[in-house]
C-alpha cells in the first residue's frame, strides 16, 4: 500500500516545491564548476555565495563562517575530529552526552581509540543534561563540549544558551549538533555562544547529501578531506552547487515561516500526544513535555513490540518510526530511551511520530483512530499483557 500519511519527518522530509524549482537550473543550465573563471562558472559561484548568505542569516552567523559539507554526519565528524586534531597539544578531553546521534558517539569512540578521553554526561528522565554536572566534568585538558540542540528521537531541547555560557566562561569550544533544530526552532549562534554547529538539508525540506557546518571565526579546525582549495581549504572537493542552492533556499523558507508553522505544529503535536495517552492504557510520553521539538511525538507502549506496530501502520498507509532511522536495523533498544531510564521491554515498544508542514489535522485524527486499535490487536497476542489483565480482573 502506498503511503497516505507521512509521519517520519525526523528521518527525512520531502523536498519542497520551491526548493526543487530553485535547484533544477543547476543541473542543466548552470552546470559550471564554481572554481573556474568563465561566465557559466561565475553563475555557480554566485549561487554558492547566495546560499552561504541564506544559511548564515538563518542561524545568526556571518557569511564567511558557513562551510558546506555532504550532510550532518560529515559536519559532526568535522567538528569533533577537526577540533581534536587542531587542539591536541592543548588537551585531550571532550565532553558530550549519552543521547547524542551516532555520528557523534561513534566519532567519540574513534577518538578514544586515538588517545582522547571522553565524558558522556547522563540525562534526566526527560532527556536533559544537568548543567551542574556539565560544569563539574570540565578539566584543565578539556578542549570541546558537544551537546546536541534537540534530540532526534525524543525531541527534547537542551539549554543550549546556558551550555554556551559555561563553555565561554571556561574558555572551551562548544559544538552543537543542530540537525533536528535548524529551521524548526529559533537559533542565534552569537547569542547562544555556539562555536560550531552542524546542520543537514534533508531535515527541513531540502535535498539529501548536503549539509553545512558553522565555524565561528578564529576557531581552529583541521580539515577531514584534502585536495583542492574549496571552502577556504576547510573541505576539498568540487562543490555540490545544486544541493547547496537547495539547502540555502530550504533554510530561508523554514526560518521565514517558523513562527506561524511552529504554532500550527504545536497544536497538532499536542493533540496527537494527549489523544494517544488518553486512549491507550499503559502508554507514556518520552522526552520533555514542553521543551521539545514542535513536531515530535515519541510514546512507549508496554507489552508490545514497536516494529510490529510500524508494520501494521505501514499496512494502512502510515509511515512512522520506532527511533532513529540510522539505527532502524538494530535489534537493540534505543540508547536514548535507555538513557532516560526506560526498561528494555518498554523501550522496545516505542513509536516516534514526527510532523512537519505536510501534515494536517485529518492526518492526526486518522492516526488517533487507528493506533488504539493496532495496540490492542498486538496486546491481544501478548501473553504478558494477558497476565496483567487477568491480575486486574
Amino acid at each position: 500500500m502506498t503511503t497516505k500519511i507521512y509521519m517520519d519527518n525526523a528521518a527525512t522530509t520531502p523536498v519542497r516545491d520551491e526548493v526543487f524549482d530553485a535547484i533544477l537550473p543547476y543541473f542543466k543550465e548552470y552546470y559550471g564548476n564554481a572554481s573556474s573563471v568563465y561566465s557559466i562558472a561565475k553563475e555557480s559561484k554566485k549561487a554558492l555565495e547566495k546560499a552561504r548568505e541564506q544559511v548564515a542569516k538563518g542561524i545568526g552567523a556571518k557569511t564567511e563562517e558557513i562551510y558546506f559539507t555532504a550532510g550532518g554526519s560529515e559536519s559532526d565528524n568535522m567538528a569533533l575530529r577537526g577540533v581534536a586534531e587542531a587542539l591536541k597539544t592543548k588537551g585531550n578531553h571532550i565532553i558530550t552526552t549519552k543521547i547524542e546521534h551516532h555520528a557523534i558517539l561513534h566519532t567519540c569512540e574513534y577518538l578514544e581509540k586515538n588517545g582522547y578521553e571522553v565524558t558522556y554526561l547522563p540525562v534526566d528522565e526527560f532527556g536533559k543534561i544537568r548543567l551542574e554536572e556539565l560544569e563539574s566534568s570540565i578539566r584543565p585538558e578539556t578542549i570541546l563540549i558537544s551537546v546536541m540542540f534537540a534530540n532526534n528521537e525524543i525531541g527534547t531541547i537542551q539549554p543550549v544558551g546556558e551550555i554556551g555560557k559555561i563553555a565561554e566562561k571556561h574558555g572551551i569550544l562548544f559544538h552543537t549538533d543542530a540537525v533536528q533544530a535548524v529551521g524548526h526552532v529559533p537559533i542565534h549562534v552569537e547569542e547562544m555562544k555556539i562555536d560550531l554547529l552542524s546542520m543537514s538539508g534533508h531535515k527541513l525540506g531540502g535535498p539529501k547529501g548536503i549539509g553545512a557546518i558553522y565555524i565561528r571565526k578564529g576557531v581552529p579546525v583541521q580539515p577531514l578531506i584534502f585536495g583542492g582549495a574549496q571552502e577556504k581549504k576547510k573541505r576539498a572537493g568540487t562543490e555540490n552547487i545544486a544541493g547547496i542552492v537547495g539547502l540555502g533556499k530550504a533554510v530561508e523558507l523554514a526560518t521565514a515561516e517558523m513562527s506561524v508553522e511552529t504554532k500550527r505544529l504545536l497544536h497538532l503535536r499536542d493533540q496527537l500526544i494527549s489523544g494517544i495517552l488518553e486512549k491507550v492504557p499503559y502508554s507514556r510520553l518520552n522526552g520533555h513535555p514542553t521543551d521539545r521539538l514542535p513536531g515530535n511525538c515519541n510514546i512507549s507502549f508496554s507489552y508490545i513490540e514497536g516494529e510490529s506496530m510500524l508494520l501494521l501502520l505501514d499496512a494502512i498507509g502510515v509511515a512512522a518510526s520506532s527511533g532513529s532511522a540510522c539505527t532502524s536495523g538494530s535489534l537493540d533498544p534505543s540508547h536514548v530511551l535507555m538513557a532516560i531510564g526506560l526498561p528494555h521491554g518498554v523501550a522496545h515498544g516505542s513509536l516516534r511520530l514526527t510532523l512537519d508542514r505536510g501534515n494536517t489535522e485529518e492526518d492526526v485524527n486518522f492516526v488517533l483512530k487507528k493506533i488504539p486499535e493496532i495496540v490492542q490487536k498486538l496486546r491481544d497476542m501478548s501473553p504478558l499483557y494477558e497476565e496483567i489483565v487477568n491480575k486486574k480482573a
